[in-house]
């Protein structure tokens, strides 16, 4: 609903603050119905959040996290007040850059990171050494990696080769944990750089490192129509 993180939530319900249908609730886990239930907070009737979408260009060294014990920087370090309580869609490892999406709108994020939806996600790839067309086509053609799991990407190829290092551009669908890092790995490289370029047709064009801008309602329709095997259903 836009009023508060999850931990505070709880909290705030664990204490006796809320009420549904008339009900005092101290459970954080029941079932509610937003569309039919009264749910009071503090007396105060809880509606839902307008629907924002942002477009954020992460830096290298950020987190995807609401919050660090160990002080590192965070995504809502970049973010103002107005669109504090905006959560991820999906995630950036620490040390990948690039496009992220952020939204309180539960059900969008669910179809964009959902593999079923197929909304192709766009890196470019900075490997540890020079690779040959055999070993791109290895990773083109779907590689096992280290933890058992098979990597089938959409696409690969190398964009160019500069000095000694071989920079690929990436295509997945799934988005499994570190997946672009344990593909190059289990062909015997390393990652040295990883920027995520675009998701579906959303891209990083005019956006400084570190800033973020809404998505217009336009771009919102066009990624709800991008997936190949299905389509987005609004929430209940």
């Amino acid at each position: 609903m836009g009023l508060t993180s999850r931990t505070s939530a709880r909290e705030a319900i664990v204490a006796g603050r809320l009420k549904v249908n008339g009900r005092v609730v101290r459970d954080p886990d029941i079932w509610v119905r937003p569309t039919r239930d009264v749910v009071l907070l503090d007396g105060n009737r809880v509606k839902p959040a307008h629907k924002t979408y942002l477009l954020f260009y992460k830096p290298k060294g950020v987190i995807t996290s609401h919050g660090d014990p160990g002080g590192r920087k965070t995504v809502y370090d970049y973010l103002d007040d107005s669109v504090r309580w905006l959560a991820p869609v999906g995630r950036l490892d620490k040390d990948t850059s690039g496009l992220l999406l952020l939204t309180n709108d539960t059900n969008f994020a669910d179809f964009i990171t959902s593999p079923q939806s197929k909304i192709p996600k766009t890196y470019l790839v900075k490997t540890s050494g020079l690779m040959s067309d055999e070993i791109i086509a290895q990773l083109a053609a779907g590689i096992e990696m280290k933890r058992g799991d098979r990597a089938q990407p959409r696409s690969v190829r190398r964009t160019e080769d500069r000095g000694k290092y071989t920079w690929l551009e990436i295509v997945l669908t799934e988005g499994k944990n570190r997946e672009v890092r344990r593909m190059i790995e289990a062909v015997g490289f390393k990652v040295l750089k990883l920027v995520r370029t675009r998701i579906g047709d959303l891209t990083l064009a005019g956006l400084e490192v570190g800033k973020w801008r809404p998505l217009t309602p336009a771009e919102v329709a066009a990624i709800k129509k991008c997936g190949t095997s299905t389509t987005f259903r609004p929430g209940r």
